[in-house]
């Protein structure tokens, strides 16, 4: 059984201390380090290289959205997921995250269970986007003027199924749901999504989601 590394993020002790205990107690979890502040956590990233940080946004010294933008700036950090932990009231922050190269996020008052789940979907490179609602923000967030679309050429590098891929994969699919809607096989779903986020430069599908907003692919209130 291969045991997933992760560092623990936030300048609360007792958070940190809870979701230490909540984790460790998964036999597949391995909590690795924790750290109070941006700073410490990227430090730590850099030292135990784990397979997923959960991360708070509001910490001293360096917040998390500028600790995650330097975690997916350094190619040796590239397999190093990085998971939001956030509140209702900081939902322009939470897109500002996605776009800096986190994975996903779940809500500070998330279930223990989803926590969990969430360590495990973000370490196998799935965006964490759920409930319904945080696709919602996205797409709202991404529909305002200041997050313009890319220009036309870079849908352009994309072959018409890539396109009709990356616009599920926008509408919150998981590769099962696009290969059910499809009709082939998630292991074509998968190659697809991982051309098409080569293609674009996308760091992980959390980002494929968000390009498929600032370019029209998907508009807000569209469907899965």
């Amino acid at each position: 059984m291969s045991v997933l590394r992760v560092v623990l993020a936030d300048d609360q002790a007792m958070i940190r201390s809870g979701l230490r205990a909540l984790l460790a107690a998964e036999p597949d979890i391995d909590v690795v380090a924790e750290a109070g502040d941006g700073a410490t956590a990227l430090a730590a990233v850099r030292t135990h290289r784990p397979d997923v940080v959960v991360m708070d946004i509001r910490m001293p010294v360096m917040d998390g959205i500028a600790a995650t933008r330097a975690i997916a700036a350094e190619p040796a950090l590239s397999d190093v997921k990085v998971l939001i932990l956030t509140t209702y009231d900081e939902d322009a922050l939470v897109f500002e995250a996605i776009r800096a190269g986190a994975a996903g996020f779940l809500l500070k008052d998330a279930e223990p269970a989803e926590l969990i789940r969430g360590v495990r979907v973000t370490a196998a490179g799935e965006a964490l986007l759920a409930p319904a609602a945080a696709r919602k923000l996205i797409g709202a967030f991404a529909a305002t003027p200041a997050l313009s679309g890319p220009p036309s050429l870079q849908l352009e590098v994309l072959t018409e199924r890539e396109r009709e891929i990356v616009t599920l994969a926008g509408r919150g699919m998981s590769n099962v749901d696009i290969a059910r809607h499809l009709v082939i096989s998630p292991a074509t779903a998968r190659t697809h999504v991982s051309r098409a986020m080569i293609k674009i430069g996308a760091r992980d599908r959390a980002q494929l989601v968000v390009f498929a907003y600032e370019t029209g692919l998907v508009r807000p209130g569209d469907a899965a």
